[in-house]
Formats: structure tokens, C-alpha cells, sequence
């Protein structure tokens, strides 16, 4: 079977080691054997690298597949009725996407490399059919299930801050999270995703994040050198946003 590639070309599949990836303690199910992880790995694909602006898959694209970054970064999109990009969410090595097209067998969003990336692809009716066999797959699948819908309400809860600053404290507690997940530094992380991204997320123009930004490094709570973001003082960025973090 063949998976999508860049520029809409296909090519065989190649077979990930997934017992070798530093990623498998997210990815996969902590309780699967030996043997049913050689079982998955069998229908796991990967393509070739993507680069900057390739698509895995466009709006409107029947669904077949879920997907994971291995490395690199993604961004998921939809076109509002105007014609405008409205980024959906990030995803980082680890992390699954392409979930929303469970509902209507379309996927409703465009996932987009925002850098060289690598994916895995997994057959959904493949993985649906072995999940039946391996219950930790199964309760794996239903926690994915449970992290998409997290996600949006995440979305919701960020728009609904009421200031800039509110906005982007909360997106980079998010991110320190999912960083610390994949047992790397929580306050010291490159973001993958321009200004002008994360204002589209947040639905904030380009400048005012720039200005947030350059407030809180006067504010001696976060030190930024073009993406790359030293949080200084979770505690205070937590404050900001509202949450408690763990510090």
C-alpha cells in the first residue's frame, strides 16, 4: 500500500522500527509485547521526508489514515468561507493528527509540514481491525480520541482568554507541557510556527504578538532569540494565563 506524498506523488511504504524510536513511550500503548508491536509495525508506513509547505492531506480528502510526527512540526488548517486560513492546531514529534476525519470519512482540516518532518502513517481500518485483537491498542485509540476533543476544547479556552497576553501565555504553557511529555526541557524549546502563525491561532495580528512577546522578555519572565523561547519563570507565565504549572 502506498501513502500520500509531497507534491500528491506516492511511494512505497518503508518500514519504521518503532521499538527503536524515542518516541514509542507516546506514541504506542506502554503495555503491548514484542510480538504485537511487530504485529503494528507491519502496518505502519512512512514516506519520505517532508518538506516546509507539503501537504500530507488537503480539506475534502477521503479519510483513510491517522497519522503521527515523528519530527519536524505540522499545522492543521481549514478555509473559512471568505477564503482565509484559519490554523486549527500544532503538532509536535509524538503527537497524532488527522483524527477529525473519523466524522464524515473526510478530512475536514489540510495538515501542512512547517518544517523538514517526517510522519507515520497507520492505515485507520487496519489499526481499527487489530485494536479488536490487542486491548491495550483499544484503550490506546480511545485516548487519542480523548487528547482530539482536549484539543479543541483547548482551542475554545484560548480564544476565550480575554487579553494578548493572557493568549499567548496559555499557548506557551501549552507547548512547555508537551514538550516536558517528551522528556525534554519544559522552559527551554524552539518554536516551530512564525509570528504570523501563532496570531492566526490565537486571532491576533502579527504585530501584537510581537509586542506581547518583547513585554514579557522586559518583564524578565521569558527570553526569546528568534523562535528560540527560555521561559524563565513558569510560575509567573502561569499567573498570567491563569493555570497552575508544574514547576
Amino acid at each position: 500500500m502506498s501513502r500520500i506524498c509531497p507534491a500528491g506523488h506516492s511511494t512505497s511504504a518503508q518500514q519504521p522500527q518503532c521499538d527503536d524510536c524515542a518516541l514509542n513511550p507516546i506514541c504506542l500503548p506502554m503495555a503491548v509485547s514484542d510480538a504485537e508491536l511487530h504485529r503494528l509495525e507491519d502496518i505502519i508506513q512512512r514516506g519520505r521526508p517532508l518538506q516546509r509547505g507539503d501537504h500530507v492531506f488537503r480539506s475534502g480528502d477521503h479519510f483513510e489514515s491517522i497519522f503521527a510526527v515523528r519530527s519536524g512540526a505540522l499545522k492543521t488548517y481549514r478555509l473559512t468561507p471568505d477564503g482565509d486560513e484559519q490554523i486549527m492546531g500544532f503538532h509536535l514529534p509524538g503527537e497524532m493528527f488527522g483524527l477529525g476525519g473519523l466524522d464524515g470519512h473526510v478530512h475536514p482540516n489540510t495538515a501542512v509540514a512547517l518544517e523538514t518532518s517526517s510522519v507515520c502513517e497507520v492505515p485507520f481500518e487496519r489499526m481499527e481491525g487489530l485494536a479488536l485483537e490487542i486491548p491495550s491498542l483499544q484503550h490506546h485509540m480511545f485516548r487519542l480520541l480523548g487528547r482530539e476533543i482536549g484539543a479543541d476544547e483547548q482551542l475554545l479556552v484560548l480564544l476565550s482568554k480575554r487579553s494578548a497576553e493572557e493568549r499567548i501565555a496559555a499557548l506557551l504553557l501549552s507547548l512547555s507541557a508537551r514538550f516536558r511529555r517528551r522528556n525534554l526541557s519544559p522552559t527551554r524549546f524552539r518554536l516551530p510556527m512564525s509570528r504570523g502563525d501563532i496570531g492566526n491561532f490565537l486571532g491576533l495580528v502579527v504585530e501584537t504578538v510581537s509586542r506581547v512577546f518583547t513585554r514579557l522578555q522586559a518583564q524578565g519572565i521569558i527570553e526569546v532569540h528568534g523562535k528560540d523561547v527560555h521561559i524563565l519563570k513558569l510560575d509567573a507565565l502561569g499567573g498570567i494565563a491563569g493555570t497552575q504549572v508544574e514547576v
